[in-house]
C-alpha cells in the first residue's frame, strides 16, 4: 500500500492540494479557481460557497490524479490565506462574501484605529499591523458603514473556517490564522479583550482558537465518497499560507529568510516566541507555539509584471505570444539588455497602495527619474527592480527585532526568472537559494500533519525534503549600483507622503 499525504492550500485566486509521498515528494496536484469580486473602488470579495466547492474539487482531483485508494491516505493539511471576514446569521447562512486581505474599504477606518483608538497598543498584544487588510479592520467598517449586516451577525469567522465547519460542524480557528486577524492576543493564545471591546465584538462571536496541529475527524460519507477518502481520514488544521511557506522552504532557524513573490509578496522569519515592533512595520504570525513568523507583507509583486505586460509592452507581449513564446520571458529578456539600475530610473510599485513596511494605503506608483535617453526597456527593467527594493525595505525592520540575516529561500513566480533571481541577490547583497520544491505553503502543511499525528518529532525533517535548484551569489559591480539608489528609492514614499494623501482622496471622490 501507497502512504501519502494531502496538503491543502486554499488561496485567493485558487484552491490547490497536493498529494506528497511521506518523503516531501510531489505525487500529483490538481487547482480549482475561482474569481475576486471588485464591483466598487476598493472592493475585494469571493463567493464563499464557490471556495467551499472549489476546496472539495481540488482535493477530488489531486486524489484521482495519483490514483490513491481512500487507505492511502494519512492525513489532510490546510493552508490558507489570511485576513479573510465573512459574517453569518445564527442559522449559519451567509450574510456577506468573504471580504479578502486585498479589500480597502477600510482604510479610514484603519487610519482611525492608528490616531485614536490606541492602534499602537493593539498591535503590540496583536502582532497584525493596524492596516485596511486585517479583520480587525474590516469590522469596524462593516459596524459603521454595513451596519445592517453587523447588526444581524451572529458569527464572523474566515474562509478556513467557513470550510472546516462545512465538514465537521464546528466552529474553530487556528492560532495562526487568529494571529493575522488582529484581534488575537499573542501572549494568551486567545481572543483579545481590548480589541474586541472596540469592536463590540463578543467572543463568543469568533470561533474557538486551537493550535496549528488540532486534529479533526468524521466527513460524512457522502462527502467522504466525493473526495476519495475515508470516513476517519484525519484532518489537520493548519496555519496561514505565509507561516506555511517558511516552513515548506526550510526556513525556520535564525538567520535564515523566506521571500516569496507571487501576485502579491512576503519577507519572513521564525523566531521562538512572539516579537512585535515598536513602531509597527511587521506582523508576527504563529506557526506553532513554539515557532512564530516576523516579517512582513507587500501589496505588489507578480502583479506589477502583469501590469507592465498589459499596459507597457502590450505589442511586445503579442509578438512573443505569435512566436510561441511566453511573453514574461520575452519582456524579461528586454529587461536583461538594460544595465543595473536602469540608467537611473526607479519605479514605486504601489499600485495597489502598499503594506509593510509602511502600511499606507495612500501610496501611488511612479517613475521617478524619467529622462529623454530612457526608453520603454528601461521602464521594464525599472519595474522589476522596484518591486525588488520594496522588499528589500521591510529588511531593516525585520533586522531591528532578529538580528542579522545571512541566506535567502526565493519562492513563487518570481523565482523561475534568472533575471529577478539575481536582482534579488544583488539588491539584497545576499545569497539566493531556490527550493526545489514550489509549493511550499502545502508541503509546509502537510509536514506539520506529520508533527500533529505523532510521526515525526520536529519540524527539522523538512531539511532532508527541501533541495535546492538555484543558487545565486550578489555580484559585486551591480550591488555597488544598487547600494547607491537604494536610498533614494525608500526615501521618496516617506517625502511625499502628504501628496500620495491628496492624490489618493482625489481617486477615491473623483474617479468612479
Amino acid at each position: 500500500m501507497s502512504h501519502f499525504m494531502l496538503g491543502v492550500d486554499i488561496g485567493t485566486t485558487s484552491t490547490k492540494t497536493v498529494v506528497f509521498a511521506l518523503d516531501g515528494q510531489v505525487v500529483a496536484q490538481h487547482a480549482v479557481e475561482y474569481p475576486v469580486l471588485c464591483t466598487e473602488p476598493g472592493m475585494s470579495e469571493q463567493d464563499p460557497l464557490q471556495m467551499f466547492d472549489a476546496v472539495l474539487g481540488s482535493i477530488a482531483g489531486a486524489v484521482a490524479a495519483a490514483k490513491a485508494a481512500p487507505g492511502d491516505i494519512e492525513l489532510v493539511s490546510f493552508s490558507a490565506a489570511m485576513h479573510s471576514l465573512i459574517a453569518l446569521d445564527g442559522h449559519n447562512n451567509l450574510l456577506s462574501n468573504s471580504i479578502t486581505w486585498g479589500d480597502i474599504r477600510a482604510s479610514v477606518w484603519a487610519e482611525r484605529i492608528k490616531n485614536e483608538f490606541d492602534g499602537q497598543a493593539i498591535y503590540s498584544r496583536t502582532g497584525t499591523p493596524i492596516h485596511p487588510m486585517s479583520p480587525l479592520c474590516k469590522l469596524m467598517w462593516m459596524r459603521h458603514e454595513r451596519a445592517e449586516v453587523f447588526k444581524q451577525a451572529a458569527r464572523f469567522v474566515g474562509i478556513k473556517e467557513y470550510v472546516l465547519f462545512r465538514l465537521f460542524g464546528e466552529w474553530l480557528v487556528d492560532y495562526s490564522i487568529a494571529s493575522a486577524t488582529g484581534m488575537f492576543n499573542l501572549e494568551q493564545l486567545d481572543w483579545d479583550e481590548g480589541a474586541l471591546a472596540l469592536l463590540q465584538v463578543d467572543a463568543r462571536q469568533l470561533p474557538k482558537p486551537v493550535p496549528t496541529t488540532h486534529q479533526l475527524q468524521g466527513l460524512d460519507n457522502a462527502i467522504a465518497e466525493q473526495l476519495g477518502l475515508r470516513t476517519d481520514t484525519p484532518f489537520v488544521i493548519g496555519a496561514n499560507d505565509g507561516v506555511l511557506s517558511n516552513l515548506g522552504v526550510n526556513a525556520i532557524h535564525p538567520g535564515q529568510v523566506a521571500v516569496t513573490i507571487g501576485t502579491s509578496g512576503a519577507m519572513r522569519t521564525v523566531v521562538e516566541r512572539p516579537v512585535t515592533d515598536a513602531s509597527g512595520r511587521t506582523f508576527c504570525y504563529a506557526l506553532t507555539e513554539q515557532h512564530w513568523v516576523v516579517g512582513g507583507p507587500v501589496n505588489n509583486g507578480g502583479n506589477i509584471f502583469r501590469w507592465v505586460r498589459d499596459e507597457l509592452a502590450t505589442a511586445e507581449a503579442e509578438q512573443a505570444r505569435k512566436d510561441g513564446v511566453d511573453p514574461y520571458d520575452a519582456l524579461t529578456r528586454i529587461a536583461e539588455h538594460i544595465a543595473p539600475g536602469a540608467e537611473g530610473l526607479l519605479f514605486h510599485p504601489y499600485l495597489s497602495g502598499e503594506r509593510a513596511p509602511l502600511w499606507n494605503a495612500d501610496l501611488r506608483g511612479s517613475f521617478f527619474g524619467l529622462a529623454l535617453h530612457h526608453r520603454k526597456e528601461h521602464m521594464i527593467r525599472a519595474a522589476l527592480e522596484g518591486v525588488i527594493f520594496n522588499l528589500y525595505s521591510i529588511l531593516p525592520a525585520v533586522e531591528d527585532l532578529i538580528g542579522p540575516t545571512k541566506r535567502m529561500m526565493a519562492t513563487g513566480g518570481f523565482a523561475r526568472s534568472a533575471l529577478w533571481r539575481q536582482m534579488m541577490a544583488d539588491i539584497f547583497n545576499r545569497e539566493v537559494v531556490v527550493p526545489q520544491s514550489v509549493e511550499s505553503s502545502c508541503l509546509g502543511a502537510a509536514v506539520l500533519g506529520l508533527l500533529a499525528l505523532g510521526k515525526i518529532k520536529s519540524l527539522d525533517v523538512i531539511s532532508d525534503m527541501v533541495g535546492s535548484t538555484n543558487r545565486h551569489l550578489p555580484i559585486p559591480e551591480n550591488v555597488a549600483i544598487y547600494d547607491r539608489l537604494r536610498p533614494i528609492f525608500m526615501a521618496i514614499p516617506h517625502k511625499l507622503a502628504d501628496e500620495y494623501r491628496a492624490l489618493s482622496a482625489f481617486q477615491r471622490l473623483d474617479i468612479k
